[in-house]
């Protein structure tokens, strides 16, 4: 029975055991990653290297590739062709030895065989226009895309190349070893596109009434690929949305075209009196010469007689361009031709503007100004603008390259427009000539982080325009007091960041696999920056960092790291958190009051303060005694009966731990206190932007910086001691967060009008 008795007791102990474990297990937690919002990037940057620092700056070991190009052009003007030569000098600077080259050939994009039509989704309409259905299922697509002609050696033998879709691999006859060039010819010819009609960043307008084109030409030529420390080989394919990657080098170009046209072109017109008249010349002179008004070295009146015109004789302009990533380049019978000089640091810049008839009076008006004030806001931001030239050419599109971009704005056959065609023109202008700087000069990686170009250029472009509105207020609406920018304030971007979250990527996300794309990689980015210059930095900081970064990278090829670690190494502010939630993820923000609680300070012992004092064994009367209002003990008139420093055990500290000096530099002694607790419903961290609204009718703002929220991503506390009642509280009274939800940001809470009666209010009024 003993024995019995001694195993059912065992059995029962470890039973009670076991289950005693399994209930210690149950309560236990599991461990969990650091998911902590301040956490560092480490795991999602590259590791630093001999290429590229820890610090954002190029390494001791970095190099970048050179393409050199030189190259005759003819365009026939009847069949809408360009004809092209070309021998490309590749310099190996990597430490690699290199077996084959990458060129890109953007135009294949175009070509009959073309897989970009195939990769975007479609649908019948159970409606569509006589247009729309013969342009879906009738029309055949346009026969474009490079034939090229040959591939061959300086010497003349051919070289085995092979085309995928929109990349050429050329075959070296020998390894190019680090250090070494090789030079190569390149024959081709294509149909121009009609842009308007068919799209593109590039091609022609056509205007029946004069049978006449505009050519604004780009991707015309087989370009290299970049080849770098961070992939090799960018040759990832153009699929038409993501832009492109391009390696530095000296251009020396010869462009054939009517003789009756007008050209202008990325770099130096080396055979300018070759091409102008003496009349041109003569205003050419004057042009150099004038700061405030632009001058016609083509008029309206000429160029109106011209178009009229058919030459059969062919004329050849000739442009030089040291150090520049693209050509480009502009031509047509029916231009208009104005210039300017703009002071940048202690050389001239000349602006330049290309438009036909069609853009005035608003072009002639505003164009060249626009050029000239985007260069001197620019060059504040980042660094002298470097080259002699910056042109802007009418085009019902907006592109850029290296000292020329295309950009639209056209007012009605009879000469009026809207403010919104005014606006859009002069943003259209800033943003374009802008990209000289992002990425013509900082050249980023287009095909992979379209935010980095375009982001960084949108941001800059905010600042321009408002520069413009305070420079040229006559360009200004009476309504606007200041310019209507479109991108950068944070209001703006509230309702893409409080969108449909199936519909959203990260802005670290490659351009062609973005929703959205207007939002995701020009109005984000930009706000993003827009807040860490007025919010997060302060502009002398952000300002200093940013023009750091410029500067490491103009004339290079910067990543992300780069970036982040730039403004970050030059600011001494940890940023890791706002560039891992603002660009790596689709949090947004939204920041509210959730309570607020009023006490009164007492000397009479309550029951927290007797627990209190039999924890510690103090004296009941060293205490300070705070109730919170509804409490027991809580009395209103209390507030007039006892001030903090009059409560005896106080007054006796402050008298013998201080000076007579020291006490007069005390705070006003404080009469109102205040808990107020602050949640969080967005995931985005940010600064806690807080205006108090006092009785007697004052404010005061208060920035609580963004690490507040490092324990406790949920929700946090702050106690407020007030000289004066506080009437009232707001959050973000700027809207400088963007947050996405504002009925959550007062206290009390505001009531506010519903859209039906605001609808109806209206019209009753």
């Amino acid at each position: 029975m003993k024995i019995i008795k001694y195993f059912l007791c065992a059995f029962l102990c470890s039973s009670f055991l076991v289950n005693a474990q399994d209930e210690v297990k149950e309560e236990r937690q599991s461990g969990h990653t650091n998911q902590n919002k301040f956490k560092q990037l480490y795991d999602e940057f590259a590791t630093p290297n001999m290429f590229r620092t820890g610090s954002g700056a190029p390494g001791p070991a970095y190099y970048q590739q050179q393409a050199d190009y030189k190259m005759d052009i003819e365009i026939d003007d009847e069949k809408a062709i360009l004809y092209g030569r070309e021998t490309i000098t590749y310099t190996n600077n990597s430490p690699d030895d290199l077996n084959y080259l990458w060129v890109q050939l953007d135009q294949n994009r175009r070509a009959r065989d073309s897989k970009t039509p195939l990769i975007g989704t479609s649908a019948i309409a159970p409606t569509k226009t006589s247009s729309g259905a013969v342009n879906s299922y009738l029309k055949e697509s346009f026969d474009g895309g490079f034939h090229i002609e040959h591939v061959k050696s300086v010497n003349g033998k051919s070289l085995e190349h092979t085309i995928n879709r929109t990349m050429m691999r050329v075959e070296l006859p020998s390894v190019l070893k680090s250090g070494e060039k090789f030079s190569f010819k390149i024959k081709w010819w294509y149909n121009i596109n009609d842009h308007v009609k068919d799209g593109g960043r590039s091609g022609y307008e056509y205007f029946k009434e004069n049978d006449n084109r505009i050519y604004v030409m780009a991707q015309f030529y087989p370009r290299m690929a970049v080849y770098n420390d961070v992939e090799g080989w960018q040759n990832s394919q153009f699929w038409g949305r993501d832009e492109f990657a391009l390696p530095f080098g000296d251009f020396d170009v010869n462009i054939t075209v009517p003789a009756d046209h007008i050209l202008d072109g990325t770099g130096y017109l080396v055979n300018r009196e070759e091409v102008f008249t003496k009349d041109m010349m003569k205003r050419y002179k004057k042009a150099k010469k004038s700061y405030e008004t632009p001058v016609m070295i083509v008029t309206q009146e000429e160029a109106e007689v011209t178009e009229k015109s058919k030459s059969k004789k062919k004329k050849t302009w000739k442009l030089s361009a040291q150090m520049v990533r693209d050509f480009g380049f502009a031509t047509s019978r029916k231009f208009l031709w104005d210039m300017m000089a703009v002071k940048i640091g202690d050389k001239d810049v000349m602006a330049v503007s290309l438009y036909s008839k069609e853009g005035n009076p608003l072009w002639e008006q505003w164009s060249t100004k626009a050029v000239a004030s985007t260069l001197k806001s620019y060059s504040r931001m980042t660094f002298n603008y470097p080259y002699h030239k910056a042109i802007s050419v009418h085009a019902p599109m907006g592109m850029e390259y290296p000292m020329i971009c295309y950009n639209y704005g056209r007012p009605d056959v009879n000469g009026n427009y809207s403010d919104r065609t005014k606006y859009g023109m002069i943003s259209v202008i800033i943003h374009e000539v802008g990209h000289n700087f992002f990425p013509m000069i900082v050249n980023s990686d287009e095909r992979q982080w379209t935010w980095m170009d375009e982001g960084l250029n949108t941001f800059v472009q905010y600042v321009a325009e408002q520069d413009f509105g305070e420079w040229y207020p006559k360009a200004l609406s009476p309504n606007d007091k200041a310019y209507p920018s479109r991108r950068g304030p944070a209001k703006n971007i509230v309702r893409y960041m409080g969108g449909n979250q199936d519909y959203i990527a990260p802005i670290m996300t490659k351009g062609l696999n973005t929703y959205q794309f207007g939002n995701n990689a020009y109005s984000k980015p930009a706000t993003g920056l827009n807040i860490l210059r007025e919010t997060i930095m302060g502009r002398d900081l952000f300002d200093y960092s940013f023009r750091e970064y410029a500067n490491r990278w103009m004339f290079k090829h910067p990543t992300p790291e780069d970036f982040f670690r730039t403004m970050e190494d030059a600011s001494a502010v940890d940023l890791d958190w706002f560039w891992r939630g603002w660009f790596y993820t689709t949090d947004y923000t939204d920041i509210g009051i959730k309570k607020v609680k009023k006490f009164i300070v007492s000397a009479t012992p309550n029951e927290n303060g007797k627990q209190l004092a039999q924890r510690y064994n103090r004296d009941l009367n060293s205490l300070v005694y705070f109730i919170e209002e509804g409490a027991e003990g809580y009395d209103e008139a209390l507030l007039k009966a006892d001030v903090i420093d009059q409560i005896p055990t106080v007054k006796e500290y402050i008298m013998d731990n201080f000076t007579p000096a020291e006490q007069k530099e005390m705070k006003a002694t404080p009469k109102f206190f205040y808990q107020i607790t602050f949640d969080k419903p967005g995931g985005l961290v940010m600064p806690i932007i807080v205006e108090f609204t006092y009785a007697d009718g004052t404010k005061e703002k208060q920035t609580y910086p963004a690490q507040i929220w490092r324990y406790n991503d949920k929700e946090v506390n702050k106690a407020i001691a007030s000289e004066k009642e506080i009437e009232s509280i707001k959050l973000d009274p700027d809207l400088e967060t963007a947050d996405i939800d504002t009925s959550n940001n007062a206290w009390p809470k505001e009531e506010k009008e519903s859209a039906f009666n605001k609808f109806k209010n209206k019209l009753k009024d």
